[in-house]
Parts: C-alpha cells; structure tokens; sequence
C-alpha cells in the first residue's frame, strides 16, 4: 500500500465503482447469515484494521483541523454505509443505489458552473430516472426507500469532507483514520444486532474480501481522485454507480436488462464521459 503507483483521477474512480460493486455482491450474500448492521460492522470494522496496518497513521502528529475533518468525514463514511445497507435489506441493491444516487446529482447541480455540466447532470438524471421503477406494481418500501435517500445525503457530505480532507492530510492516512471512526459509529449497533456471534471462518473470509472490495480498496481510489478532481466531476462520474449496480445484477443474478434499462445505462454512460471529457480539457 505505501508503493509509488499513480493511478489517474478517472480511472481511480471507475477502479471504485467496480470495486464496490463486486463487494456489493458478497454483502448481498452475507445478509441472510448476519443481517445489516453486522454485514456493515463487519465490513468497516475490518476495512479500518487492514488500513491501519497498511498506512500506520501517526495520530499523535494531527493537527486541530486534520481532527475535526477526518473525524467528520469518517463519521459520514460509516452513516452512509451502514444506512445504504438498512435500505437494500428492504428495497432491491438496484433501486437503492439509485435512489442513493440523489445526493450526489444534487451536489452537482448546485456545483456547477458551465452550461456544458447541466447537460451531463440532466442526462445522468434521465438514466437515473429510467432504472428506478417507479411503475412497479410490486409496491415500494418506504422506509427503505427514505433509507436510501437518507444515504444519499450522507454520500454527498462524504465527498464535500473527502475533498477537504484530501487537501490537508495524505490519502491513505485519511481513510485510515476516517474508517477508526466509521468503526466507532457502526459498531454498536452490529453488536446489538446480536448476530456478530454467529461468525464462523468462512463468513469472516468473506466479511474480509467485503472490507477490501466495498471499502479499503475503493475509499483508497476515491480519497485519491478527490484530491485532483472538484467535488461535481466527481459527483457525475459516480452516477455509474446504477449502472454498473445493474449490470453487476446481470453478470452474478442473471437479472436482464430491459431495453428501458439499456437506455438507461447509456444515459449514464455518455453522462459519466462527457464529465470526464470537460473536466479534462478544463486542465489543459
């Protein structure tokens, strides 16, 4: 981890993005055996402990500042993990992911500055809109769905206090630090859920390539990306995030996509490059 490898703000990102996805994939399938809460303890828990042993942070040489902000940043890490997780417990990972997608595409809108970004967000929310199923005949979970918006406030202020924090501390000390306190918030109530017990070495082989996948590995790319990225690129690239969630449901659940939803796809798709393109001609 302490190694020279210097990977590009973009390709950081969409490194993150399949990244959680994949993880998204175990959690799904440890949720039956632990429940939320200690899936998402399980998770932080052990992604704080791997990245502790991979950066070795000096607490003892953080300023005032360096406190206030990655102790805010990791408390809104473990909130929006742990709410993202309540919320697919209850509603489908595809529905929540895009309903999670909210607070970032609203991070974009007030951010923007260029006529040229509200084409991408206008088109990333058309995507959006195309993958949620708002004429199911299923019927929608509320709480769930609350949950999931509620998660995406949270991953909106996550990456306003990753951008501020990448400014004042090193990317790997930061996650590292920032997951202590994502632990501390979590924790309890996977300890209250009482199912932390019924851990055997295989569930926690599996809690341990979730942490590295949905956590250690991604928060590491983003941390990175935040750094050399503003806040609305990279709120627009994450807008893969639905896309890339449905097409993880296609490749593991055998879920097919509906034209509707390929449409959507391509909406996203075309949203997330075009942000890449302005941000870099923006840099030349």
């Amino acid at each position: 981890m302490k190694s020279k490898i210097n990977i590009p703000p973009i390709p950081a990102v969409l490194l993150s993005i399949i990244s959680v996805q994949c993880g998204a994939a175990i959690a799904k399938g440890l949720f039956p055996e632990l429940g939320a809460a200690a899936t998402a303890s399980l998770r932080i828990g052990l992604s704080a402990l791997i990245l502790f042993i991979a950066f070795r942070p000096n607490l003892l040489k953080l300023n005032g500042k360096q406190w206030k902000y990655v102790i805010l940043y990791g408390l809104s890490l473990g909130a929006m993990n742990m709410v993202f997780y309540l919320a697919i417990e209850r509603i489908p990972i595809g529905l929540g992911v895009t309903l999670e997608f909210v607070g970032p595409l609203i991070l974009a809108i007030f951010s923007s500055k260029k006529a040229i970004d509200f084409l991408w967000v206008l088109m990333a929310a058309i995507g959006i809109a195309l993958i949620a199923p708002w004429t199911s005949n299923n019927g929608l979970d509320l709480v769930g769905a609350l949950l999931a918006l509620l998660a995406g406030a949270f991953w909106a202020a996550y990456i306003i206090l990753g951008g501020r924090i990448s400014k004042i501390m090193k990317g790997g000390d930061a996650v590292a630090v920032g997951m202590l306190f994502a632990t501390l918030l979590i924790l309890p109530f996977g300890i209250f859920n009482g199912r932390l017990n019924l851990l055997t070495p295989k569930l926690l082989g599996l809690g341990t390539a979730l942490a590295l996948l949905s956590s250690a590995i991604p928060f590491t790319l983003e941390i990175k990306a935040l750094k050399q990225l503003p806040a609305r690129t990279f709120s627009i690239l994450m807008s893969l995030e639905p896309a890339v969630a449905s097409l993880a449901a296609f490749v593991f659940l055998q879920e097919h996509l509906s034209f509707k939803e390929s449409l959507a796809v391509a909406f996203v798709v075309i949203a997330s490059a075009g942000s890449a393109i302005t941000a870099r001609k923006a840099r030349l």
